[in-house]
């Protein structure tokens, strides 16, 4: 069980980093490669399910080809396996002449080993899962210092009751409809919003009112994309460009929307005309790091687990995205603290209460925003079973329109907006209220 307890951890641990899988069709180079293990895919079966496999160009120098081979491992048999590695287990309960090779494991499905290869390096075979989990694709070296190169064609897909394939994971199918229906509520949303201020506000709109409109006509079309990638990809197993279009999306909706966070936190254009340098400031970080993000992002997508550095870019993304979602926080606390010093001197107590108690309400609201889709929207995709992986896509999403709702709402082009635009007789009120309340975040 030694060896098995070697890679068990290391495989977990990078289960828990890995998002869930489209597991498209996908041809993968490998090059020179001494890694023991490496991890394809990870795919939520159901009864029907099947595995293709294909190899061309293999070559392992050296190397006893018994040692060498491809298997899957189930959620269910990892943990089993962890749990017996760690109290009773030992590797003369494996069978075969190397008991401690994982490809002997009674925990794995083996697939191949590389015994099976034709005397040109190739093979192609596939293999039907008729028991329901998510399992991992895993290439699998026991032979010490072995340079392995191949290239690998995979296909993992289940059947429907209508007899066709289906390339998304069990977890995944209701993907492409929540997508669709969250890209025709916002383009609802974007129609409504116009209406809004170009004809009904327009004297009274400013510019980043037009910005929130490019906003959401952004995030409309990042949500199609996003809906036609993921369709394509369930009929399919191929994208067929939507991917550029999705990741391409991807980049614009991040960037926009740290952007009017930012720019709304100032209070750019509706309450000053200007920026000041330390805001200014602000926008020079966040708009790089958010394209470093999403080129994170694609590389991340794009080439799954396979390659060497994937947990590399996993921490790179993890740490930019944490890095945008501070740095936007900051022009909202410098607006906080600029309309209470104001208070204390300007004479419009009721009005500044106004400013104070809405950028305090859009702080946690920021807040409460950026915590839901980065940390309970990860929680739910790493406990939630297999089966039911929609559930973070569909709360993300709902989570988010409801927060453009509130941020839209509040900062709407109005002749006479309830917060800027107050009665004289309430003054006395906001000066108490001002005196009792430091309004400290």
């Amino acid at each position: 069980m030694a060896k098995l307890r070697s890679l068990s951890l290391p495989f977990l641990l990078l289960f828990v980093l890995l998002p869930f899988s489209r597991a498209e069709i996908k041809n993968l180079q490998i090059r020179s490669d001494t890694r023991s293990s490496i991890l394809f895919e990870k795919f939520g079966f159901n009864h029907r399910g099947t595995v293709s496999i294909a190899l061309s160009e293999a070559s392992f120098p050296s190397a006893d080809s018994s040692m060498l081979g491809f298997f899957l491992l189930s959620d269910e048999s990892l943990f089993q396996a962890i749990y017996e590695s760690q109290n009773n287990g030992s590797p003369e309960n494996y069978p075969g002449p190397n008991p401690s090779c994982v490809l002997n494991s009674p925990y794995v499905k083996l697939l191949f080993t590389f015994t099976e290869l034709s005397a040109a390096g190739t093979f192609n075979k596939s293999y039907p899962v008729t028991h329901p989990d998510e399992y991992s694709l895993f290439f699998a070296s026991c032979a010490p210092d072995t340079t392995i190169s191949m290239n690998v064609h995979t296909e993992m897909f289940n059947i429907d009751p209508d007899g066709t394939k289906n390339y998304l994971s069990v977890g995944q199918s209701a993907v492409p409809t929540i997508y669709t229906v969250s890209a025709i509520a916002y383009f609802v949303f974007l129609a409504a919003w116009l209406y809004l201020s170009l004809i009904q506000n327009r004297l009274t709109a400013h510019r980043i009112h037009h910005l929130m409109s490019g906003l959401l006509l952004v995030r409309s079309l990042y949500l199609l994309s996003a809906a036609e990638d993921q369709h394509y990809i369930r009929v399919t197993g191929l994208s067929h460009g939507w991917d550029v279009a999705f990741y391409l999306f991807q980049l614009l909706k991040g960037v926009l929307l740290f952007a009017v966070i930012v720019l709304i936190g100032t209070g750019w254009s509706f309450l000053k005309p200007f920026l000041q340098d330390k805001e200014k400031k602000v926008l020079m970080v966040v708009i790089p790091l958010q394209v470093v993000a999403n080129i994170a992002s694609a590389v991340i997508g794009e080439t799954g687990p396979f390659i060497m550095n994937y947990v590399t870019w996993n921490q790179i993304f993890l740490f930019v995205d944490v890095a945008c979602c501070c740095a936007v926080l900051f022009p909202i606390v410098w607006s906080i603290r600029t309309l209470r010093e104001t208070s204390k001197t300007d004479g419009k107590a009721a009005r500044n209460l106004a400013k104070l108690t809405l950028f305090r309400q859009f702080y946690m609201v920021v807040i409460g925003y950026l915590y839901f889709t980065r940390i309970i929207v990860y929680a739910l995709k790493t406990i939630a079973s297999y089966k039911y992986r929609w559930v973070s896509v569909a709360a993300e999403e709902a989570v988010t329109l409801a927060f453009y709702l509130y941020m839209f709402y509040m900062f709407r082009p109005v002749e006479r907006n309830q917060y800027f635009v107050l009665d004289e007789d309430e003054e006395e009120a906001a000066e108490l209220a001002l005196r009792e309340e430091e309004f400290e975040l």
